[in-house]
């Protein structure tokens, strides 16, 4: 028997939901699920390291998308500061980070001699192991923080506390340089050749030239890698760049395509949004490209919108079909292609770096000076909601967070109020926070 913890009641429930339905089963054993009297997990944190480097090992290969019996980390451990294994996680992925891409920057402070990637909590993340522990420290003092395209994919670096990688195939997950005669694993393409002669030669405009100099790449050359790794299949991007999503279990009496853009706004422009006409608790909603759907998917797949567990998922249709001239869809169909509320239009966008999951504390932006805490909090109580907490930010009054009660209350209120009419022609801009109060 286990306890597992989720990070939200409302995931425990949709997941109690789906396997009530649906056996479950683990190495051919059927497992049964229900709720524990227990609120939350305490879990001993002083495992010592060999435990931890196990753990590690497993959670590597399982969160990979590698069959189980295909990469395994090795299980010896040491110290972090001596390791010369790096953990790399990349926030803000918006486009397409390859193995080939990380070997790039990192071999520009000393030999790589294995990478393994993997997807874990919706973060892609890497092991990376240099010749010498000192390359390592090198790379991580010089790297962490830093962007490897415009404004966005975010490398966060620590030490690992593996000392060695055992890559057993040599693939676009993962790579031991210093052995090439790896085969490629089953079910594992290597890299269609071409395509790795097309991404070597757009990802040479990497420039790490000193040690602290950003990593940014022109626009060009990210749209060229983020097609390039779409055709290679990297893991959590869709290969065909699939732009359109399904959404269904919708409150049909509640769902209007404006509160769906809004909603899945946050996470890419919405280009169409199709409430189904024949079925209205489900929609159709076209974001402007692949990455900017599966990061709507991966946010929002299991949320609570007006009171229902949404579900997200990659459509069949390639595109949103608007209805034919003079017919009348009854306001189901909308385009929203040019939308002054998209926010990522602007290359390089702040927006790109507060990509957050929904949370129950929101991010309020262009605040004119008018309007005082009081206004705020009635303003978001009215969303039908309880406001737990308000702080402006120090330096900015134009800037503001503000904590809801739940996240789908958060939910609700970011439909409701984002773009706001505030008078003195502000509109009031509303985005989840990974802060709290």
């Amino acid at each position: 028997q286990a306890f597992l913890e989720l990070a939200t009641e409302e995931a425990s429930i949709t997941m109690v939901n789906y396997y009530s339905a649906v056996t479950p089963h683990l190495r051919n054993q059927p497992i049964y699920i229900q709720y524990s009297n227990h609120k939350e997990l305490k879990t001993d944190n002083t495992l010592n390291q060999r435990a931890q480097a196990v753990l590690q090992a497993v959670t590597a290969v399982q969160a990979s998308n590698a069959p189980i019996s295909g990469t395994t980390v090795s299980e010896s451990a040491v110290t972090p500061a001596q390791s010369p294994v790096l953990r790399i996680i990349i926030d803000n992925m918006y486009y397409p980070v390859t193995l080939d891409v990380l070997h790039q920057i990192f071999s520009k402070f000393g030999a790589v001699l294995k990478i393994i990637t993997f997807t874990k909590n919706n973060q892609f993340q890497a092991l990376l192991q240099f010749g010498d522990p000192v390359n390592a420290q090198q790379a991580k003092q010089a790297l962490d923080g830093q962007n490897i395209y415009n404004a966005c994919c975010t490398l966060r670096i620590d030490f690992s506390k593996l000392v060695n990688l055992n890559v057993k195939y040599n693939n676009d997950k993962s790579r031991d340089y210093t052995r090439p005669d790896l085969p490629s694993g089953d079910g594992q393409p290597t890299l269609d050749p071409a395509i790795a002669a097309a991404f070597a030669k757009e990802t040479s405009l990497l420039a790490v030239p000193g040690a602290l100099s950003p990593l940014a790449i022109p626009n060009a050359a990210a749209a060229a890698a983020a097609a390039a790794a779409g055709r290679v299949g990297m893991p959590g991007v869709s290969a065909g760049g699939n732009t359109v999503l399904l959404v269904s279990n919708l409150n049909e009496e509640m769902v209007t395509p404006q509160s769906l853009f809004t909603l899945f706004g946050v996470y890419g422009d919405v280009q169409r949004v199709k409430i189904l006409y024949n079925k209205k608790d489900s929609a159709l909603i076209q974001m402007a490209d692949g990455n900017q759907s599966q990061l709507a998917m991966s946010h929002l797949n299991g949320q609570k919108m007006y009171g229902k567990i949404i579900r997200v998922t990659l459509s069949k249709h390639q595109t949103v079909q608007l209805p034919r001239e003079g017919l009348d869809d009854q306001g189901l169909t909308k385009d929203f292609g040019n939308s002054p509320l998209h926010r990522f239009k602007k290359p390089g966008s702040k927006n790109y770096q507060n990509i957050f999951p929904p949370s129950a504390t929101l991010h309020l932006s262009n605040i004119p000076p008018s309007v005082a805490e009081e206004d705020l909090r009635t303003l978001f109580a009215n969303t039908g909601g309880t406001v737990k907490a308000f702080k402006f930010f120090q330096r900015d009054h134009k800037m503001a967070l503000l904590q809801m009660s739940t996240v789908e209350e958060a939910i609700q209120a970011l439909i409701d109020l984002h773009n706001y009419n505030l008078g003195e022609s502000h509109h009031l801009r509303v985005s989840f926070s990974k802060s709290t109060i």
